[in-house]
């Protein structure tokens, strides 16, 4: 049954508050710790200016520093905190042995909030997700505080009022709080061990590239699904109640993200199939390029001028695409060319043939040929066949240093180019003579 917003529950945090202000805020001893904390403080920010250069050329140093580059990170970030927590710490000593206690409960507040951010900082520096690292900080800090100034389990209970009731599911203000920090922390550990199991994956060399990316991308929705389940059943969600509701709300995303569905079910049929792989080189309308990687959406195509295309899925399975290196390596590529009828067919074949293996990345094997084209209106046409085995290095750069070795080649054994010919004949006028007079 639902428990009402009560406000007495409000009325005792506050009146809670008002006699901690009254004992420990309105009296003389309370203005002068805060005198301290605020010297305490700016005589810490002063040492840490001072020594903050010292850590850095430390840190910036090469050689055995290396070993404690980690505990040297963690100190310059927290240099000042650390100043401040030591200043502190010799205070309260010094307070003690002027038998002075009783009157030093800001400093001693202070002194344990302090430490408790030092140490869930140092901790959570550990994480390399620096977004994450500074929320898990401040949530802790911010928990460990109410726990230190004895304000924990007034506002618990006064988040807890605050809640609605829909049907048998009663939402809280403490029960959203509490959902929100379950699935952010399992979230974050469904996302780290994907990363990690997904680089054990890529280290085994007997898996082809694409079961390595079929692999890991069932493994990281996996995980984010049993992430999300366990956070509703963190909270106390019965997941039986929400079947209903789940359902509609599931039909209506297949309507709505029919599209979205549609490009990763082909994403997982493209990587079944092996039909296309990383590394590959694709032709898929005017795009030309090798595939980077494959996504669960999109396919991205980097061509050789560094643009980088992301392809849907959807487009690979249902439209043509020319993949040159789909069984293996090997592309014929072909360069034509035109001399003059004055040429010997013979010998024009010859020398393109030995032009074309002057290449570097043209390969012996498949030799490259020659053939007589055609015979046009004022040249002899030959068609050029090359191979090449790394077309992800271009096409057009390579078909341009095979033309300028024949050009060469031609130019060394007096071979001529065909340029048009066109003859202008222009008649003479007609002469009308007339007849002799009888």
């Amino acid at each position: 049954m639902e428990q009402p917003f009560d406000p007495a529950t409000l009325q005792s945090l506050l009146d809670s508050g008002l006699d901690w202000a009254d004992t420990n805020i309105l009296s003389w001893r309370v203005a002068l710790q805060l005198l301290v904390l605020a010297g305490t403080y700016l005589a810490a920010r002063l040492i840490g200016r001072r020594l903050s250069p010292i850590v850095q050329r430390r840190l910036a140093s090469p050689g055995p520093v290396a070993r404690v580059r980690p505990l040297l990170t963690v100190l310059a970030q927290l240099l000042v905190p650390l100043i401040f927590l030591l200043l502190l710490w010799l205070i309260a000593g010094l307070l003690r042995q002027m038998a002075w206690p009783s009157a030093n409960y800001l400093l001693t507040v202070a002194l344990s909030l302090v430490t408790a951010w030092v140490v869930i900082r140092a901790s959570a520096s550990l994480i390399r997700n620096v977004v994450m690292s500074k929320a898990i900080a401040i949530i802790a800090w911010t928990v460990a505080a109410l726990s230190i100034t004895e304000l924990l389990e007034p506002t618990v209970a006064v988040l807890d009022s605050l809640a609605i009731t829909l049907g048998t599911l009663r939402i809280s203000a403490l029960l959203v709080i509490e959902g929100v920090i379950s699935l952010a922390v399992l979230l974050w550990g469904a996302l780290a061990l994907s990363s990690l199991l997904e680089r054990r994956i890529r280290a085994w060399q007997d898996l082809t590239p694409s079961v390595q990316v079929l692999l890991g991308k069932l493994l990281k929705i996996t995980l984010l699904t049993v992430a999300f389940l366990l956070a509703l059943h963190s909270v106390g969600i019965d997941l039986t109640a929400l079947a209903v509701f789940s359902g509609a709300v599931g039909l209506g995303l297949g309507f709505g993200l029919q599209k979205v569905f549609s490009n990763l079910i082909s994403g997982i049929i493209l990587l079944l199939d092996k039909s296309i792989k990383p590394g590959d080189v694709i032709e898929l309308g005017p795009t030309f390029g090798w595939i980077q990687s494959l996504g669960a959406r999109y396919v991205s195509v980097v061509t050789r001028d560094g643009k980088e295309y992301l392809i849907p899925n959807e487009d690979l399975i249902t439209q043509p695409v020319v993949n040159w290196s789909y069984s293996d390596q090997l592309v014929r590529m072909e360069a034509t060319v035109g001399v003059a009828y004055s040429s010997d067919p013979h010998e024009v074949r010859r020398v393109a043939v030995e032009a074309a293996k002057k290449v570097e990345r043209v390969l012996v094997e498949p030799a490259p040929v020659c053939h007589l084209a055609s015979f046009g209106d004022s040249s002899i046409g030959f068609l050029l066949r090359f191979w090449i085995d790394d077309p992800e290095a271009g096409s057009a750069n390579v078909t341009g240093q095979v033309l300028l070795q024949v050009w060469d080649a031609f130019k060394a054994e007096g071979i001529e180019f065909a340029y048009p010919h066109r003859q202008l004949v222009i008649p003479q006028p007609l002469r009308i003579e007339s007849a002799p007079a009888a």
